[in-house]
């Protein structure tokens, strides 16, 4: 028995209610054993067929029967029509934004562009504009002030504008340039100077590591010492004066107490009170240095220089003697002036953080015979400096590098000319990392060979980091000579030597 719900013959479907469609549209009929088929819905007189009734999907039978956009008819000119369903609303246009990518140098447009016709400049990106019409006539839209992708180099310090003109490019450049070579400079000084030790405490104590002298120097000997803080340690080294030694001016150590960190200057931490280590070789209380050294300069003379090749004493030499003329410099701009220059009491230790083949580091700690210097009086060192010069010199056997034939110049002039302790700097870079004696008797520009020689030095500084080796002292001076130099002072330094 069939269910009450199930329609009574074949399922039927409605025909469209319109006027201009006068024949039965096709139905749809599904069955449960096949796929739809397309059949024709047959007229009211027909005859009833005898078959079990089919399932209708009127659902499907309205869509079919609605006309496609493409097969809709047009429309005509006339009074409304009547049909009860109104058109859709039309699809809103979309505006298209250009992304951050490289602009053009074209901007979109319909018509094609005439021939012979001059390229203009490029002045920006065009997005699309609404006042482009849909008749094919393009209309201009107003250019960016500045490119998209420039504001991702503003950390560069370059602008639009700058990018356009190479001398404002390379002026940015320029000073981008310094800026780091001055920065890489500041963090070398701060890795080869360390932490400063600072003053002592009365909550520090000491241990005495050596029964000995560590270094023994023309008027004082060296014990290295530990001082023990609350959370830190520092070896220190214990200043004790030699018995028969000459008394200390009370001025130069004054002074020698109120300079600041310097790197060729012996610092000083303070006094280790008497009676704080029991059974030490002194008596009384001695000054804690904050650099422990390891030999005197004569003594690295006896055991390294003779030893080295010419050209490697020479370099070695001039490195020593551009940071004593840097120490020496202090003392001037001061109003000191060291009364006598003796090697046996010049300092070399090993600069923090570098390899132990690599050029020491210079004290000077006789300030002892440090005396106020005279107003107005040029170079009092320059005489004693080249005195030491030509000792250094005379280690080795004669050598006709370029190097060792403008110490030997520069020796001559020191004694002859008295330049001050800051020139004799000067001249000693300039003998160190140019620029050389033919710029000077050619004339040429030193501005752009101290520009190509900053790029050169950052290039080989960043070529030996990829490697993992570490800048040294020789890379420290080097950087602190290119960052402070000017035309001026190259000028100078060349017309001291070669004029």
């Amino acid at each position: 028995m069939e269910p009450s719900w199930l329609p009574h013959g074949p399922a039927r479907a409605r025909p469209l209610e319109s006027s201009s469609r006068p024949r039965t549209p096709p139905t749809l009929t599904f069955s449960m054993s096949s796929p739809p088929t397309l059949t024709e819905t047959p007229a009211p007189d027909a005859p009833t067929w005898p078959t079990q009734p089919t399932y209708g999907n009127l659902g499907e039978v309205r869509a079919h029967l609605l006309p496609s956009k493409a097969c809709r008819p047009p429309r005509k000119s006339g009074p409304p029509s009547a049909d009860p369903q109104p058109l859709p609303p039309p699809l809103p246009k979309k505006t298209l934004s250009r992304t951050q990518s490289l602009p053009s140098h074209r901007a979109p447009s319909r018509s094609p562009a005439p021939e012979r016709q001059p390229r203009r400049p490029f002045l920006g990106s065009h997005s699309v504009d609404e006042r482009q019409a849909d008749d094919g006539q393009a209309r201009p839209a107003c250019p960016l002030a500045e490119p998209p992708f420039s504001s991702l180099d503003t950390s560069l310090g370059l602008s639009w504008h700058d990018l356009n003109c190479p001398e404002d490019t390379r002026a940015v450049l320029e000073a981008r340039q310094l800026e780091g070579l001055r920065k890489v400079h500041s963090r070398l000084e701060a890795r080869l100077l360390g932490g400063h030790p600072g003053p002592c405490h009365p909550g520090h104590s000491f241990r005495l590591l050596d029964s000995s002298p560590y270094v023994e120097s023309g008027d004082a000997l060296y014990y290295r010492m530990v001082r023990v803080g609350d959370e830190s340690w520092h070896l220190l080294a214990a200043k004790v004066s030699k018995s028969g030694a000459e008394e200390p001016r009370p001025w130069g150590l004054e002074l020698q107490a109120s300079l600041p960190p310097h790197f060729n200057l012996q610092g000083l931490c303070g006094l280790v009170p008497e009676g704080a280590l029991p059974g030490v070789p002194w008596t009384g209380p001695v000054v804690l240095a904050a650099e422990v050294p390891e030999r005197t300069l004569t003594q690295w003379l006896a055991e390294v220089g003779t030893r080295r090749r010419p050209a490697e004493l020479a370099w070695a030499a001039a490195l020593l003697l551009l940071q004593l003329s840097a120490a020496l410099e202090q003392l001037e701009a001061r109003g000191a002036a060291l009364a006598e220059l003796r090697p046996e009491n010049l300092l070399l230790a090993a600069p923090r953080g570098c390899a132990a083949a690599g050029p020491p580091r210079l004290l000077l700690a006789d300030f002892g015979r440090v005396h106020p210097q005279p107003p107005g009086a040029p170079g009092a060192h320059a005489p004693q400096l080249g005195r030491l010069l030509r000792t250094l010199l005379g280690l080795a056997a004669p050598s006709a590098t370029p190097l060792a034939d403008g110490l030997e110049t520069l020796a001559a002039r020191l004694a002859r000319s008295r330049p001050s302790a800051a020139q004799t700097r000067g001249a000693l870079r300039a003998l160190l990392w140019g620029p050389g004696p033919e710029l000077h008797r050619q004339g040429a520009l030193l501005g752009p060979w101290l520009q190509v020689r900053r790029a050169l030095l950052v290039l080989h500084l960043a070529e030996r980091a990829s490697g993992g080796e570490l800048p040294g002292l020789e890379d420290w001076l080097c950087c602190e000579y290119l960052a402070e130099a000017t035309e001026a002072s190259l000028s100078h330094a060349l017309a001291l030597l070669w004029d």
